[in-house]
């Protein structure tokens, strides 16, 4: 899964939540999104770095 899957299947899963009145599956919905979030930055970051290894190779 990537970071943008990760967010989505949160919101969904806390918005289940919300309207079940299911604490557990809203925090797990808001557990995922942050996930989501991580991996986007890393992946950011990761490309950020490749680029400037590739920069500094020419």
């Amino acid at each position: 899964m990537n970071g943008t899957t990760d967010k989505i299947k949160g919101r969904v899963e806390e918005a289940a939540g919300v309207l079940t009145n299911d604490k557990k599956l809203k925090n797990r919905g808001k557990v995922d999104q942050a996930v989501g979030n991580v991996k986007d930055a890393i992946a950011k970051t990761i490309d950020k770095a490749v680029s400037a290894v590739n920069r500094d190779k020419r």
